[in-house]
């Protein structure tokens, strides 16, 4: 690393949350030349996919702020991984599936943001824009997990050429992301995709894993619906509601989990997140979780002003740097 963890740790966090540093790092994100990642890459050879008939790929700006860019993609068509390198790469890297509650995925609030924060602090950033599980596409309901492995096993295929070490890649995921994020967690192994390149022979499992105010559960009682719908259709049986319900299948082998969620989250409930703390605890797996009073849903980097929640990022680096990825 080019800086201890610590050193890191003191000179990096300080940029979001001093007022003058966090304009600073508002004007760089909403300025046109800020929004673009460095590079992109697709996740699959080109060819490989068999996209349905008539679904066509659209980008979307949801905010009338001009300050504020709040894009999202419908009906990915071609699964990628959107790059933000930093000035000097510190050997770590981070995966970032934002949400859109599996009808869409959010490029700015949730992925862009994050990964620039991340980036200056040494961390190779990868946003990944995975299929839909609604959009037609064949085993519709493991496209999202599908994706997420070969994003880990394309990762660790760049090491040299992105400039990262292999076994420091972890992923994490908000909101539906957070369902893609906890699937991998359990399922990083499950034959949901053949093998395509040699980039395939490479290990799935994340060195670390988040779930930022995470969809976990297939349960009725808690599921975010619009979520469960997308994924499972209207009336799964029981054993697909189980088998889409990372909290039920927690095992010993799984990556380090770190869990993010505001008890005032009217939108995906906490109990999501806690169910797989419990259910992670149980069996003597890693876990932290951090559970605030106030925060809502969807509140990333930039919607946690004058809120405790405003220190999570410096939460997930400090854990970050205690399992040896930063």
């Amino acid at each position: 690393m080019t800086l201890g963890r610590r050193g890191l740790l003191a000179a990096g966090l300080a940029l979001p949350f001093a007022p003058a540093a966090a304009a600073a790092v508002k004007e760089a994100w909403t300025r046109p030349a800020g929004l673009a990642p460095d590079d992109s890459v697709a996740l699959w050879p080109d060819g490989h996919l068999a996209v349905p008939a008539g679904l066509v790929e659209r980008i979307v700006q949801r905010s009338e702020d001009p300050a504020a860019s709040d894009r999202m993609v419908e009906h990915v068509t071609r699964p990628r991984l959107d790059i933000f390198r930093p000035a000097r790469p510190n050997g770590a890297a981070v995966i970032l599936a934002p949400g859109g509650g599996y009808r869409y995925v959010v490029i700015d609030k949730e992925g862009y943001e994050l990964a620039r924060w991340l980036a200056a602090r040494g961390v190779t950033a990868y946003v990944l824009f995975y299929r839909l599980p609604g959009d037609g596409w064949a085993n519709g309901a493991d496209v999202p997990l599908a994706d997420a492995q070969r994003a880990v096993r394309l990762v660790r295929s760049r090491a040299k050429q992105d400039g990262i070490d292999p076994a420091r890649v972890a992923f994490g995921g908000f909101s539906a992301g957070g369902h893609v994020a906890t699937s991998l967690l359990t399922r990083f192994d499950a034959p949901v995709c053949e093998a395509v390149d040699t980039a395939d022979a490479l290990p799935a499992r994340p060195d670390a894993l988040a779930g930022i105010y995470p969809v976990v559960s297939m349960d009725p009682a808690i599921a975010h619906p619009g979520s469960r719908e997308k994924l499972l259709g209207a009336n799964p049986d029981a054993a697909r509601e189980a088998l889409y319900s990372p909290e039920r299948n927690v095992r010993p082998d799984q990556p380090p989990l770190w869990l993010l969620h505001a008890e005032d989250d009217k939108g995906v409930p906490a109990a999501n997140s806690l169910r797989l703390r419990e259910a992670a605890r149980a069996i003597g797996a890693s876990c932290e979780s951090h559970v605030f009073e106030r925060g809502g849903h969807g509140f990333g980097l930039m919607k946690t002003a004058g809120l405790p929640v405003a220190i999570w990022p410096e939460l997930l680096w400090a854990w970050l740097g205690s399992h040896g990825v930063v």
